[in-house]
């Protein structure tokens, strides 16, 4: 336990230094330092994976038949690039600080069969290569579609095209193998060294001519000295065609300082869009609100006075029906120690949603730390298991459980082991399609590691401080015979009330989930996290509102199973969730191979999951504390 304070606080001392250093916003993405280079400081471009949005499988740089350096050598990838697809690699590109090089020739290749079908594939299913150079991911521009003049990047640029000769109606394709690359610096106008702020890329399809091949020293006819001949021939892809890859490389001082070069990356067209989710989201929240100030306010002080007055118990009746109810409301429910497993979990994934969150909001979980938005999560999963053994021993505790070995070991493998198993198939499909996404064996075995390493032991010793703790004591008495519930409207039927309760959290999310989803699968950058902070907020508040409003109704009604409905009410809005995503595959997405259909949903499946989990969760331990204080204020017989 010594470890882990100093651990806390030495990152309390972290903290405090963050906030008062006085040029914060000098850092505008923490964790990666500025490197200076002198003129004739060597460049070297790494490679990292081929992406497309209409396979969702990344694949190696290398699978295809690019040209190699004489070694390959990868660089440490860290576990989040990993699991991500990531694999960054050595290349043939490489050039000098500020020493502009036109037409250089990386290498000449024969295609055989099988390379030439490998880029057909490739160009089809719209692949594009991934560059990287002082940890700046290589872009195209283009323009916005509103027709503003601000600099949009498209991220990587495609392997090559469709198109056809003139006088044809055969379509060929054709690949991108000349790279015009531009490299923009901000210079020191004291030490003359230059930081790199931007690294852009033009592709061209060159049918490139020579007399006389003499490897990097070829002259190239269709390459004059500062730029190629616009009249060259596109560069075919087939089986016997010879392609000579080539680049030229520019250098362009800018005003940009390295601090905002990441600026254009995460240039968001849409922040009225944003602002309109969070007032969409705020008003369904005051709405919500108001009912509960009105329930809180008007009713339950008027149905507290009243049963605290010397009345008969015939007119208490007439009032309202909760206080009749008050010798079953804390009678534990069906399967109680499920009920007990899925609330330690969901604390468990509230802590690693909120403490993740606020790494992201202090700009530690930016896009330049590549994987380190998925490493923190699996991390602070690992070590949230200490929260969600405590919770569950607590509420198993309360419920006079007496099994706390076995109730600890669902919690510690109930969750993770229902994901584990959905991410080994999904797995299992990406190695079968060769892609660079299978996370390999040593990865999975290291993750198994930290679940059983880490996870297990520290879920038991919460356990145990929870069970030691003395028991939450009930404001009221249980009756030994439980109470007859009567017949129920159709509006108060649990389905009903349920499916009803899911939709307000979804309202709130919704707009937001669509810039996230959008992020994960059309492959951009989401750096958002304030906007997004904000709207986890607002979803905490809506579930335990909604879930409030309508437990109060339930129990009105003298329908007392409040603790399985309080659960299910707000993780309801996990279906939606799905739905959406269903939703948003036919309409948004191009994905037409069955097996990217198939991971598609497997990881959508995983993320509602989760996201049930946590939204139950936060609706449970609303209703818990409303039921609590409403029954702990009223005099009992």
């Amino acid at each position: 336990m010594r470890n882990s304070n100093s651990f806390s606080s030495q990152i309390f001392t972290l903290l405090c230094a963050l906030l008062l250093i006085p040029s914060i916003h000098c850092f505008y993405l923490p964790g990666v330092a500025p490197r200076d280079f002198q003129v004739g400081d060597p460049l070297q471009v790494k490679v990292n994976k081929l992406s497309s949005t209409k396979t969702q499988l990344p694949y190696d740089y290398y699978t295809l038949s690019y040209c190699t350096p004489p070694k390959i050598m990868n660089s440490a990838e860290n576990l989040g690039e990993v699991l991500r697809g990531d694999r960054i690699e050595n290349s043939v590109y490489a050039f000098k600080m500020r020493e502009e090089q036109s037409c250089q020739i990386g290498c000449r290749k024969t295609l055989d069969a099988e390379a030439a079908k490998n880029f057909k594939e490739k160009i089809d299913d719209e692949y594009r290569v991934n560059m990287i150079l002082d940890n700046l991911p290589v872009a195209v521009t283009r323009q916005r579609r509103d027709g503003n003049q601000a600099k949009v990047y498209e991220h990587g640029y495609r392997v090559g095209f469709k198109g056809k000769y003139e006088g044809t109606k055969d379509k060929k394709y054709f690949i991108y193998n000349h790279l015009s690359f531009k490299v923009m610096y901000h210079k020191d106008m004291e030490t003359d060294s230059a930081r790199i702020v931007g690294f852009e890329v033009t592709p061209y399809s060159i049918n490139h001519e020579y007399k006389e091949w003499k490897d990097q020293d070829t002259q190239l006819v269709t390459c004059t000295k500062n730029m190629i001949q616009g009249s060259t021939v596109w560069q075919e892809v087939d089986t016997n065609k010879e392609i000579v890859f080539t680049y030229d490389v520019t250098f362009e001082e800018s005003a940009i300082k390295w601090a905002s070069r990441w600026d254009t990356y995460l240039l968001m067209n849409d922040d009225q869009i944003h602002w309109f989710s969070i007032i969409n989201s705020l008003m369904i929240v005051l709405f919500l609100s108001g009912m509960v100030a009105m329930i809180m306010m008007r009713t339950l002080y008027r149905d507290i006075a009243n049963y605290n007055q010397l009345e008969t118990q015939d007119e208490a009746q007439e009032e309202t029906g909760w206080k009749l109810v008050h010798g079953d409301v804390f009678r534990p429910p069906l399967n109680s120690s499920l009920l007990c497993v899925y609330v330690g979990t969901g604390v468990q994934v509230f802590g690693m949603t909120l403490v993740t969150m606020i790494f992201a909001l202090l700009g530690f979980l930016s896009p330049s730390n590549r994987g380190g938005l998925m490493t923190a999560m699996v991390l602070l999963w690992v070590f949230m298991g200490l929260f969600a053994g405590y919770s569950s021993a607590r509420l198993y505790k309360m419920f006079k459980g007496t099994e706390w070995k076995k109730n600890t070991l669902k919690t510690a493998f109930m969750f993770p082991g229902i994901l584990f198993s959905v991410f080994f198939v999904l797995n299992a499909l990406i190695w079968g399609e060769k892609s660079s996404g299978a996370v390999p064996f040593g990865t999975m075995f290291a993750l198994v590691l930290l679940w059983f390493g880490i996870s297990v032991p520290l879920v038991f010793v919460g356990s145990y401080l929870g069970f030691k703790k003395p028991a939450i004591e009930d404001p009221i008495k249980t009756n030994k015979i439980p109470r007859q519930i009567p017949e129920q409207a159709w509006y108060m039927k649990s389905i009903f009330s349920i499916l009803i309760g899911g939709i307000l959290p979804f309202g709130a999310v919704f707009i937001e989930l669509f810039f996230i989803l959008t992020s994960i699968w059309l492959n951009q950058f989401y750096y958002i996290f304030g906007f997004l902070f904000i709207v986890f907020v607002i979803l905490l508040i809506t579930c335990a509102e909604i879930t409030m409003v309508l437990c109060y109704f339930q129990l009105c009604s003298e329908d007392y199973h409040w603790w399985w409905r309080s659960y299910l009410t707000a993780g309801s809005s996990a279906l939606y969730l799905f739905l959406y995503s269903i939703f948003y595959f036919f309409t948004k997405l191009e994905i037409t191979k069955f097996i990217s259909g198939i991971l598609y949903f497997g990881y959508m499946l995983i993320g509602s999951y989760a996201f049930f989990v946590l939204t139950g969760t936060i609706g449970y331990y609303a209703c818990f504390w409303f039921v609590r204080k409403i029954y702990s204020s009223v005099k009992i017989d």
